[in-house]
C-alpha cells in the first residue's frame, strides 16, 4: 500500500479542520496568483489559470477568495513567487520532494533544511533522488462519474498511461506534456475532473516499519504546515497493519 495519501488522510483527521483548511485555501491562492501572473487573468485564456481555479474549487474554496487571489495578481503589490524545487532523504532512506512558491529563497531554504534535519533525514542535491520518480500528469475523478470500466475505457481512448480505481475515486495518470489533452478528452466523456495537476510518481517504493513511518508522518507533516511548501512527495509504503495502528 503507497503510503502517502493514507499519510495526508491521517494528518487531516488527527489535526485542527479548520486550521488545515485555512492553510490550504492560503497555498491554493498563491498557486492561482501564480498562474494568473503567467499570462491572462482569465480561465478561458489561461490554461494554467484555469486548472489552479478548478483545484481550488475541487476543494471547496469560496468563489471570493478565487476572486481575490486572481486579482492580487494584476495589482502593483503583488509579490514575486519562485517556484523551487528540493529533494532529499527521509528515515529509513526513503526519497522525498518538496515543491515550494517563495518570495525568499533563503527562508524556505532553510526552514526546509531544518525540518529534514529535526527527522533524522537530509536535504540533498537537486537531482539527488528525482531520478527514482517519473514527472507525470494526475486526473482525480470522484466515485460517482462511473464504474472502473467506464473509466478506464475513457482513460484509453484520451491517451492516458493508467488508471487507479478504489472506493475513494478514481486516479488516472498521463505524461507530463499529455495533461490538458488528456484532461479535456476525458471531460468531454466523464464531466470535469476533481483535480488536474502535475505530480512526481515513485517509480518504485520503500516498505517502512511503524516507528520509521511515524517519523515520516511527522517530517511529511511539518514540510507541509510551511507557508511557502505546496507539495510533498515520497516513495514509502506501509502495511495494512501498520497503517491501521496509524490511523487509531
Amino acid at each position: 500500500m503507497a503510503g502517502h495519501s493514507q499519510f495526508k488522510n491521517i494528518m487531516h483527521r488527527k489535526g485542527k479542520q479548520d486550521g488545515i483548511r485555512s492553510k490550504m485555501f492560503s497555498k491554493l491562492a498563491r498557486e492561482i496568483t501564480v498562474a494568473a501572473k503567467t499570462g491572462l487573468p482569465d480561465i478561458t485564456m489561461n490554461a494554467a489559470l484555469r486548472l489552479a481555479v478548478q483545484n481550488a474549487k475541487a476543494q471547496s474554496m469560496p468563489k471570493d477568495n478565487i476572486d481575490r487571489a486572481i486579482k492580487k495578481a494584476s495589482g502593483a503589490d503583488a509579490e514575486t513567487y519562485d517556484a523551487v524545487r528540493y529533494e532529499g532523504y527521509g528515515p529509513g532512506g526513503t526519497a522525498v520532494i518538496v515543491e515550494a512558491l517563495t518570495d525568499n529563497r533563503n527562508r524556505t531554504a532553510s526552514n526546509v533544511r531544518s525540518i529534514f534535519t529535526k527527522a533524522g533525514g537530509a536535504l540533498g542535491e537537486t537531482g539527488s533522488v528525482s531520478f527514482s520518480f517519473d514527472h507525470v500528469g494526475e486526473i482525480t475523478y470522484k466515485v460517482s462519474v462511473g464504474d472502473a470500466d467506464k473509466v478506464m475505457e475513457a482513460a484509453i481512448e484520451a491517451g492516458a498511461d493508467d488508471v487507479v480505481s478504489d472506493e475513494e475515486g478514481h486516479t488516472i495518470y498521463c505524461g507530463f506534456e499529455d495533461m490538458n489533452e488528456v484532461s479535456k478528452a476525458l471531460e468531454a466523456v466523464l464531466g470535469e475532473a476533481d483535480t488536474v495537476k502535475a505530480i512526481w510518481k515513485a517509480q518504485n517504493t520503500i516498505e517502512v516499519d511503524e516507528e520509521k513511518a511515524q517519523s515520516l508522518m511527522k517530517l511529511i507533516g511539518n514540510l507541509e504546515d510551511d507557508d511557502d511548501v505546496q507539495n510533498v512527495y515520497s516513495n514509502f509504503e506501509v502495511s495494512d497493519e501498520v497503517m491501521a495502528k496509524l490511523s487509531a
